[in-house]
């Protein structure tokens, strides 16, 4: 008989507050089912009109992302649970999305970097939550977690 799989937990981290406490959720959960985290950072270099801009600018987005996803890795070393990653180029939802394919969970902070201040959820949670194949958790700041 082939050994169960573990539980896979996908998070979104962007640097924010709102995600880095929807990573500390992923991993207090996962330690909880001996579970594994995969952290992924999402990155998308804005086009406005026909300006594509400029190859440095859409770098620093790139770098921005890498130094975040860094940083989401060493606040879960240590965690007592396998955290593995990836830093992908794309809109963030859809890059979460396909990331999730599969996975038991997907946590996301209820408000990333950008949008509209005072949402009750970011169109990355939202959308997450309308069109994701697993369960999905969206942590909120000093509330507890929605689930969809």
């Amino acid at each position: 008989m082939a050994a169960a799989e573990s539980f896979r937990i996908v998070v979104g981290v962007d640097g924010s507050d709102s995600s880095l406490k929807a990573l500390d959720w992923a991993l207090d959960e996962a330690r909880l089912r001996a579970g594994q985290v995969h952290i992924v950072t999402a990155w998308h270099y804005p086009v406005i009109g026909d300006a594509a801009g400029r190859a440095e600018d859409r770098e620093a987005f790139g770098e921005y992302a890498r130094r975040a996803h860094a940083d989401a890795l060493q606040h879960a070393a240590g965690a007592g649970c396998e955290v593995t990653g990836e830093v992908s180029e794309g809109h963030p939802a859809d890059v979460l999305l396909r990331a999730a394919a599969g996975a038991g969970l997907l946590v996301v902070g209820s408000r990333g970097h950008g949008g509209f201040a005072g949402m009750l959820l970011g169109s990355v949670s939202s959308h997450a939550v309308r069109h994701a194949s697993c369960p999905v958790l969206v942590v909120r700041s000093g509330a507890d977690p929605v689930q969809g």
